[in-house]
């Protein structure tokens, strides 16, 4: 087929025809007519439709251009030598494959199915290239002799991504490998052993390093503590204790799983697409002043000005960080934390940042206890490669271009829960000094009956007429006059770590005083000094630590769901909170009557809803459909019988608190209640809008 009309506009009728044909063509070629990759633009081949839908996606969207070997539709692509140049090597036709769960996580890797790596006598090709060149020649490799649909890498991937799934033992994948090669023709690429298949497949840069860790989180085993037997800190032992207190030897107590980013970063300019792709923000990047990427924002261009040889290198990479614990046994009753640590590359398109096969992967930290303030112990490893990479590593290949090029890196930000937040910055996320903006200017109350901390004086963040600042019985009983705290520079915070924090070692055994009791101008506003100040960039950048909107969207729905239907355990409204209220002088219609009967103890606010109302609330959404991957069956998560919502993911509370939850509202809340919920949704919907 001819594949211009991929460069056509999508209003014209050469667009129109080439889309029919395409459309035509990949249903002829596919197993199941409704199952089809849909090659537009954000689905990149990696979500299935139907026809139908993947050609109104292509209308809608624009068909990737870089796709002209349409090799996940049923092209089959045959290596050609040409005469005049026999040494070429041109590889075509590599699939992309997702690798799940190596060493428990999931990974997606994208090999190019346009890598040409074009030998060239005068050119000296860097070791890691020559090596990728093998890795696409195997991948090339038909499975088995006459067979063109499926090559070896792409079987190897799949089956090492079900070993991973299913948690098969080295053992039992290698008996299966051999019994799947028997029902294959003599000839097979199909490898005999676990061994031989993490052998191919390391050349995807996929390895990893198993470093040994204290159980009370006090240090790593490497660099001068790499042969040490106990922990120089707390003295505890570097193996497995059995629950006869005898130590297993050789089995430790804990292990921290590092995979190495920089090898994957040099695999990524290694192929073409990919490679095209980390130098969008610099080529193809709509400059019109509007923030559409954070190419566009204030901390990208402080970078560009502030180190101009850094800036004027598209490729040099600019990275998030991100983390947070879960639990890896999908048991909600189980306290085991696992940690992993995640870096995100920002020089993609906004489309391709966030997808999982550019989200990678580099600390697992084991439970069952999570590391806590001690999380900068297990980030060494990590800080050591970022020190390298901002000084410059040489010898990267870049495809487009056929050169070595010397590839740098920036850590950007952090992006976190508030915990989290508190754990990797060092800032106290919670009591007095719980702002990291205020700091010791943040002047909480604590309240008497519910015994919580409130920031009652958040008003000063408003306009300097605003009228809510007036207004004394709806908030603390007091007008608010103060203007807002100037946050700290980078800079001003170090230094102020530097005189007010001392260093305490890390480690659950020696955890630093919490200053309990102590007078307000006496309590801290920092843990420890984070180890991200290793950086020597990262005093000066404007932004360092980001919080994470659909984590606190999240919360913010549960407590708002469970006070409107009075979910016990999930109400924000109870009898200490009335108590408050009293203890404090502000609506005093609210005031508990601590005389009368149990059951009218509390009055009735605006916000409560009768049986009636929750079922009516409940029913609203027990009855809504939703579109496919719009978010999780809403029906399947509302309890008609105790007229609750159970099991709401974050994605789920996302769809709820910007377009569901008014619709459920809006006939059974008084209307100054439910212009309230509406506006707050309003406000996430324009505040994720901006993201």
């Amino acid at each position: 087929m001819d594949r211009s009309w991929m460069h056509a506009d999508r209003r014209s009728y050469e667009y129109k025809l080439g889309v029919k044909e395409f459309c035509q063509f990949a249903v002829d070629n596919a197993r199941d007519p409704n199952r089809i990759c849909c090659p537009c633009t954000k689905c990149g081949n990696v979500k299935d439709f139907s026809a139908q839908v993947i050609k109104d996606h292509l209308f809608m969207n624009g068909i990737d251009v870089g796709y002209d070997k349409w090799t996940e539709h049923g092209e089959v692509v045959v290596e050609s030598e040409s005469d005049s140049d026999i040494d070429s090597a041109e590889t075509e036709g590599v699939e992309s494959e997702s690798v799940e769960g190596n060493a428990g996580a999931d990974y997606e890797v994208q090999l190019d199915s346009d890598v040409e790596l074009e030998g060239n006598e005068n050119d000296e090709l860097s070791t890691e290239c020559n090596e990728f060149r093998q890795f696409v020649e195997d991948a090339n490799k038909p499975l088995y002799p006459g067979c063109n649909r499926h090559t070896k890498m792409n079987v190897l991937v799949r089956l090492y991504n079900l070993k991973a799934k299913h948690g098969m033992s080295d053992a039992a994948y290698s008996d299966w490998l051999i019994a799947f090669a028997e029902f294959l023709p003599i000839g097979n690429e199909i490898p005999a052993s676990v061994y031989e298949a993490k052998k191919t497949l390391s050349a995807l840069g996929m390895n990893y390093t198993k470093i040994h860790a204290c159980p009370n989180d006090c240090i790593l085993y490497r660099k001068q503590y790499a042969d040490e037997m106990c922990c120089p800190t707390c003295g505890i032992s570097r193996w497995e204790v059995c629950k006869n207190k005898k130590e297993r030897e050789g089995v430790p107590a804990k292990v921290l799983w590092y995979f190495p980013p920089i090898p994957r970063f040099k695999r990524m300019f290694q192929s073409i697409e990919t490679s095209k792709s980390l130098t969008w923000h610099a080529t193809n990047r709509n400059k019109d002043g509007l923030i559409r990427h954070p190419a566009d924002s204030t901390s990208w261009k402080l970078v560009d000005d502030k180190w101009p040889d850094f800036g004027s290198e598209p490729r040099n990479l600019r990275l998030a960080l991100s983390s947070d614990g879960f639990n890896p046994h999908s048991s909600l009753s189980s306290k085991y934390s696992c940690w992993p640590v995640i870096l995100v590359t920002y020089n993609l398109p906004p489309w391709l940042v966030m997808k999982r096969k550019h989200m990678m992967l580099t600390l697992l930290i084991s439970g069952p206890k999570q590391p806590g303030n001690d999380i900068d112990v297990y980030l060494e490893p990590l800080i050591d490669d970022l020190k390298l990479l901002w000084e410059g590593v040489n010898g990267v290949y870049d495809a487009i271009k056929n050169e070595n090029f010397t590839l740098r890196a920036l850590l950007f930000w952090t992006i976190n829960d508030f915990p989290a937040y508190g754990n990797l910055s060092g800032s106290i996320v919670k009591g007095y000094n719980a702002c990291p903006i205020c700091l010791d200017k943040t002047e909480p109350t604590r309240l008497v009956h519910g015994g919580k901390m409130a920031y009652t004086i958040h008003r000063r963040f408003l306009g300097r007429h605003h009228p809510y600042r007036k207004l004394r019985a709806a908030f603390n009983n007091q007008p608010e006059h103060a203007t807002a705290p100037v946050p700290l520079s980078g800079e001003e915070l170090l230094r102020r770590l530097e005189e007010e924090v001392p260093q305490w070692p890390f480690g659950k055994k020696k955890p630093p005083p919490t200053y309990r009791g102590a007078e307000d101008e006496t309590r801290p506003c920092w843990k420890k000094k984070s180890i991200f100040f290793e950086l020597e960039y990262w005093k000066y950048l404007p932004v360092r630590h980001c919080l994470d909107v659909m984590h606190i969207e999240k919360n913010v729905c549960d407590s708002l769901i469970g006070t409107l239907l009075n979910i016990p355990g999930k109400t924000k409204d109870g009898l200490k909170t009335r108590l408050d209220l009293a203890e404090m002088g502000i609506r005093q219609q609210l005031h508990p009557n601590l005389d009368g009967p149990k059951k009218k103890r509390l009055p009735l606010a605006s916000w409560n809803l009768t049986v009636d109302e929750k079922k009516c609330m409940c029913g609203s959404f027990h009855g809504m459909k939703v579109p496919e991957n719009y978010c999780s069956n809403i029906s399947s998560l509302v309890s008609m019988d105790d007229l609750r919502l159970t099991g709401l993911k974050s994605h789920d509370c996302h769809a709820l608190m910007q377009q569901l939850l008014p619709i459920a509202i809006r006939g059974v809340l008084e209307k100054p209640v439910r212009v309230a919920v509406i506006r707050l949704c309003l406000f996430l919907m324009k505040f994720a809008a901006r993201l």
